[in-house]
């Protein structure tokens, strides 16, 4: 059995010199490896607006991307937490601003996820471990966001046939066979006791598959 949690530590996010959290001031670091040489001040104080607008709408899901790499590149250079908080609140009007997470949740979630190649590092681990894992054994995966599930999600998919060629293709020509059964037909999330014993668990989704 394999289990991957994709949620990012507790105890990282209440460090505020990690530069993860908006809640407290802190550098724009974001590493997850303090040895990477990519942090978040790199990225909004060296990338042009377009890189930027991007990362946010990619790996943020952020529809206000535009406007607020324009605020970024504008109010250059961004040194701390609260200085790219302030750039995002700037950039959105107020009546805009979602009711239910922080307005820089997905800022932050952007750059984090790029500063650490995140989605990069979850496929190698995916792979690695269908590599590994005997016949009968199972893959279970805790994503936190639709990026890292949707990712799951298909490689699950596509290890689960025998055939990926594109459905026109009258001849199967890829050569590829099922290495996955998936024992989880649908997304599983937490139950309302969990999500009340444990708030930051709200988000998460389960999804296994076993090894053929």
């Amino acid at each position: 059995m394999i289990l991957f949690d994709f949620g990012i530590s507790s105890a990282q996010l209440d460090e505020p010199e990690r530069g993860f959290s908006f809640r407290a001031d802190g550098p724009l670091d974001m590493r997850m490896d303090p040895k990477s040489p990519l942090t978040a001040a790199n990225i909004v104080n060296k990338y042009d607006a377009a890189e930027i607008q991007r990362i946010l709408r990619q790996y943020g899901e952020e529809r206000w991307s535009h406007r607020i790499a324009q605020f970024i590149v504008a109010r250059r250079p961004l040194r701390t937490t609260r200085d790219l908080v302030q750039a995002v609140e700037a950039a959105i009007p107020r009546r805009a601003w979602p009711r239910d997470i922080h307005v820089a949740t997905r800022t932050f979630q952007g750059l984090r996820i790029a500063v650490n190649d995140e989605l990069g590092q979850i496929e190698q681990g995916l792979k690695a471990a269908l590599e590994i894992l005997n016949p009968g054994g199972r893959m279970a995966t805790i994503s936190f966001h639709s990026l890292e599930d949707r990712l799951v999600k298909s490689f699950f998919i596509v290890e689960s046939k025998d055939c990926i060629c594109p459905p026109q293709q009258p001849v199967c020509t890829c050569g590829h066979r099922a290495s996955l059964r998936i024992i989880t037909k649908h997304v599983v999330r937490p139950s309302a006791e969990e999500v009340a014993g444990n708030p930051r668990a709200r988000s998460s989704r389960l999804r296994v598959a076993e090894k053929i």
